[in-house]
């Protein structure tokens, strides 16, 4: 009985394990999206949008 229980204990420390790594593993990632979000948002906001100037048929900096 005594190898039952040993290999019954590292088993659930196994699970236990596991579920504390993907726990951990999606954190991790809400935290890189969410930095990922503002970086995009951040860009955004520096570069312009461009236009096409229809006299010339060039793109030029234009309004947003």
């Amino acid at each position: 009985m005594p190898p039952f229980l040993v290999f019954a204990a590292a088993a659930a420390g196994a699970v236990y394990g596991a579920k504390a790594i993907k726990r951990e593993w999606r954190r991790i990632n809400r935290e890189l999206e969410a930095a990922d979000r503002d970086a995009v948002d951040a860009d955004k906001a520096v570069r312009p949008t461009l236009r096409r100037d229809p006299a010339t048929g060039e793109w030029r900096p234009g309004g947003r």
